[in-house]
């Protein structure tokens, strides 16, 4: 690590956990600039589900990886990497602080690490793993995975359609499993720039796990309340977008999809898109868990986020 290395502030932590406000915060009054780590807000279209601040909010304070990409062009985590080091680089350039923030652990960790040269999709292999799911269930498609691969199958959950289908893809495009992949990978690290050399994660999560449940279902109810079923339904209207693409499997937006697609009535959709929320939330705990060098710092649901303001500058400015 490089003395000369200003340190990088990445701000995660469970979903509806409040990292937005602090982001916001941070930047309008410590200049920073947001770097949003979020696999839903590239979409143009997914606003509201997604959590994405408003119009007025992006025209005032700069955010970078928001609303790059059509919902029908799928956004790898590959790409991310690349845009997030070109996006700290620039943001460096202009004498201000990068601030990647969000929930999508994968992208934090291929940032850390690096990504495996996976093989690209072959679509006739994609359209037979989505068959057995779609006869068979992703149950089936978790055995499967567990045969061939019992690490990845250790580490993917059996409801998380697509990781699984693209460890089972990767393994049935190439004989060789995406354990493999990455044990090459750790023996040919990625290393990052040098002026990325000095990442500072903190993550911000509430004390309770009940208080972040509590809150994943208000906010829910609230997006209901603003639109978000029209939202996706203009989705759903255009013809070119499927429930098997990485936008519209993302949680909330899978739900109220197979309910305009007539799969369940309104209540279960509210339903399964906060148990499906709560699962995601349970997911980003495990990888915060695994996480080395993190500073976590404990966010009272609705409380002052100066506070923790104050503490992510406390981090920025002790880092090495």
């Amino acid at each position: 690590m490089k003395e000369s290395s200003p340190p990088i502030i990445c701000l995660l932590g469970p979903t509806a956990a409040g990292k937005t406000d602090i982001a916001l915060e941070l930047a309008r009054h410590h200049n920073f600039e947001i770097i949003s780590v979020d696999s839903a807000l590239v979409y143009r279209g997914l606003d509201i589900g997604s959590g994405k601040p408003d119009k007025k909010t992006l025209k005032d304070i700069p955010h970078w990886l928001v609303d790059i990409r059509d919902p029908s062009n799928p956004y790898s985590a590959a790409e991310f990497r690349a845009d997030a080091v070109d996006a700290v680089e620039k943001i460096l350039d202009k004498g201000k602080k990068p601030l990647l923030v969000g929930g999508t652990m994968l992208y934090f960790k291929v940032l850390r690490d690096g990504l495996a040269q996976m093989p690209s999709a072959k679509p006739e292999i994609r359209q037979r793993i989505l068959d057995l799911a779609k006869k068979n269930g992703w149950q089936a498609v978790h055995q499967r995975l567990a045969e061939v691969d019992p690490e990845s199958a250790a580490r993917i959950h059996p409801n998380d359609p697509q990781r699984l289908q693209r460890a089972l893809e990767i393994y049935e495009s190439t004989g060789k499993s995406m354990t493999e992949f990455h044990q090459e990978e750790n023996n040919e690290h990625q290393s990052l720039p040098a002026f990325m050399s000095n990442l500072v994660f903190i993550s911000v999560q509430p004390q309770e796990r009940s208080t972040l449940h509590d809150q994943i279902a208000k906010r829910f109810h609230q997006m209901l309340e603003i639109g978000f079923v029209d939202e996706v339904k203009v989705l759903f209207n255009r013809g070119d977008l499927n429930r098997d693409l990485p936008a519209i499997r993302s949680v909330g937006y899978r739900q109220v999809w197979d309910y305009l697609d007539g799969q369940y009535d309104y209540g279960t959709m509210v339903e399964k898109a906060i148990a499906a929320t709560r699962q995601l939330a349970k997911r980003q705990y495990t990888w915060l868990r695994s996480w080395p060098d993190l500073h976590r710092i404990e966010a009272e649901m609705g409380g002052e986020s100066g506070i923790i303001v104050n503490k992510c500058l406390k981090y920025y400015n002790k880092a090495p």
